[in-house]
């Protein structure tokens, strides 16, 4: 566990970039930073492995004080990933993946395996590794690093919005990736991004932070978006709050019928679309075992008739949703939104309190000014020279 004791750093020309932050990042799950520009997500996360230290409270690692512990023995024990991945650019792929290892003093053959176990854990090919970093994809490079991250088994990994300059495509890819290795290794991460989706897909807790380094609200995906603690965190999570929301809803309780003849398959029983007299019209998908409200409602919305083709893992036709049977269940879902929670005083459904009930409009940057020296893989230095 990561825990934050009423933690401030303030700058020598006053500026304040962090502002009494208290918090805990569980152990084995992933926590995410996010805020607006100025909000201090960036150096609280570097806070974490001494690249910027606080100026008043303690960040604790499992109970321990991470100032009592040398820098660059903290950063060796926790991964690091950040944009564009920081690559070595005069190493080849499998170097930059057991960078660490070869810091801890392991011998070329062991670090080497190692980094070949994980090019194949974050679904890159072994041809790559040969290969230096110039001649990879974007995301590819941000699967090295990731790798890289978790050369030597650390129990935490630190992720400055990694996925942030690569187009919508490759960082759906990464985010996938990502929660499918976090729910093989049950790592400790504190992930940071500006993009609320990205914070609700990844989170399973989410810190919004407000600009000037103040805790807005810390809550679970589905609690900030059904019971923001305030203005400020219902602006940030925008007007369509409600749309997202569908995403923790299963699309397993929508009821569905049997496929109509209008819908053409092919000989595998995959959908092929509707039929109709200007030819086949386009259709959409999901997977009710898989997938969310949300994805059977773009399913529906695809659909010229409004109705969503339910498929199973081989992509084969189980039948349809309904406009009717969508409605059904979302009626379910807003009364459910709407009944007073018998736990909560105040009647409504139950929510977070803000540590902090106005926002701060005070600039504040988050420029990393690091006091420590020596060649450090987090900061892109080569520890061969």
């Amino acid at each position: 566990m990561i825990t934050f004791e009423g933690v401030t750093k303030r700058y020598a020309d006053g500026t304040v970039a962090v502002d009494d932050l208290s918090l805990e990042a569980p152990t084995g799950a992933i926590t995410v930073f996010v805020g607006p520009s100025g909000c201090g997500k960036t150096t609280s996360l570097r806070m974490i492995n001494r690249m910027i230290d606080a100026t008043e409270g303690r960040i604790l690692l499992d109970g321990q004080d991470v100032r009592e512990i040398d820098p660059p023995t903290l950063r060796r024990g926790i991964g690091y990933v950040i944009q564009q991945a920081g690559l070595f650019p005069h190493r080849k792929i499998v170097d930059n993946v057991a960078t660490v290892p070869y810091l801890l003093g392991w011998d070329k053959k062991r670090a080497r395996a190692r980094a070949m176990e994980l090019l194949e854990r974050v679904g890159l090919d072994s041809d790559l590794a040969r290969r230096y970093p110039y001649q990879l994809s974007g995301g590819q490079q941000q699967r090295v690093g990731v790798a890289r991250a978790l050369a030597a088994d650390p129990p935490v990994l630190l992720m400055d919005e990694p996925f942030s300059a690569v187009d919508p495509v490759v960082r759906a890819s990464l985010q996938e990736e990502l929660l499918r290795l976090q729910s093989d290794l049950q790592k400790t991460i504190v992930f940071v991004t500006h993009d609320i989706d990205e914070a609700i897909k990844l989170g399973d807790m989410v810190a919004v932070l407000r600009v000037g380094g103040r805790l807005a609200q810390m809550a679970g995906p589905a609690t900030l978006l059904t019971a923001p603690a305030d203005d400020f965190v219902r602006e940030f999570l925008g007007r369509d709050r409600g749309i997202r929301r569908l995403s923790f809803i299963p699309a397993k309780d929508v009821r569905l019928s049997a496929a109509p003849a209008d819908l053409a398959v092919d000989a595998s029983g995959r959908p092929l679309g509707w039929r109709a007299d200007e030819g086949l019209l386009p259709y959409g998908t999901f997977d009710p075992e898989r997938d969310s409200l949300r994805a059977a409602l773009d399913a529906a919305l695809l659909a010229p008739n409004g109705n969503a083709v339910a498929v199973d893992e081989d992509g084969g036709v189980i039948g349809v949703a309904t406009r009717e049977a969508l409605d059904e269940v979302l009626g379910q879902y807003a009364a459910r939104s709407a009944a007073p929670d018998p736990g909560d005083p105040r009647g409504g459904p139950a929510h977070e309190e803000s540590r902090h009930e106005s926002p701060d409009a005070d600039p504040a940057h988050e420029e990393s000014r690091d006091e420590s020296r020596g060649a450090d893989p987090a900061r892109g230095e080569d520890p061969h020279g």
